[in-house]
């Protein structure tokens, strides 16, 4: 389904997420184009020599022991479950401007995929701010992760730190006891 509508427009009860696909027409296996543009290994090309050390996991604070941020990274790569998210918060009358640059984003390849919650799912979840989540295909790979982050940054005028979250700490829970309080809806691998 296409929609013309914006995020701030969307009041139906139950639709809490405009994804772009919803925007553009195509699903996100559509976009292969993104990962030899950008140079970002595959999910399911990841082997475990591509996992960061424990030591060395990506040099900033972690939210949770290392061993436990490790584990999440295994898990990851055992569900080749590897993509993750910037997440983006706007009110109501800066959403729609954000939204429509990063649809025009996700459509060049220029990032690989986004949602925002639209005026129901704000509604329904408590929230005055929209999300915005935009999306890397392959959280170990920190190079598209950082370029991402600039584009936001450069482009979109995203100046305040935001956080960056793996979609394998999001499994509704299923991993919950393995993955400790990496499931916290506030724990984030980065944030810049």
């Amino acid at each position: 389904m296409v929609t013309e509508r914006s995020p701030t427009a969307i009041d139906e009860p139950g639709w809490h997420w405009l994804r772009v696909k919803d925007v553009t027409g195509f699903p996100r296996q559509a976009r292969d184009g993104y990962f030899p543009r950008h140079g970002v290994t595959r999910p399911a090309a990841t082997r475990e020599a591509d996992l960061p050390t424990i030591d060395g996991c990506d040099g900033g604070p972690l939210p949770a022991d290392a061993e436990t941020v490790a584990d999440a990274d295994r898990l990851a790569l055992e569900t080749t479950y590897l993509s993750g998210k910037w997440l983006v918060e706007r009110p109501p009358e800066a959403v729609d401007a954000l939204w429509e640059a990063v649809v025009d984003d996700v459509a060049a390849e220029r990032v690989w995929d986004a949602k925002v919650t639209t005026r129901a799912g704000c509604e329904a979840f408590g929230e005055a701010n929209h999300a915005v989540l935009v999306f890397t295909p392959n959280y170990l790979d920190r190079e598209d992760v950082d370029r991402v982050r600039r584009r936001l940054r450069d482009a979109h005028g995203v100046t305040e730190e935001i956080r960056y979250r793996p979609d394998v700490y999001t499994l509704d829970g299923v991993h919950e006891e393995r993955l400790g309080e990496l499931t916290d809806s506030d724990a984030s691998r980065f944030r810049l």
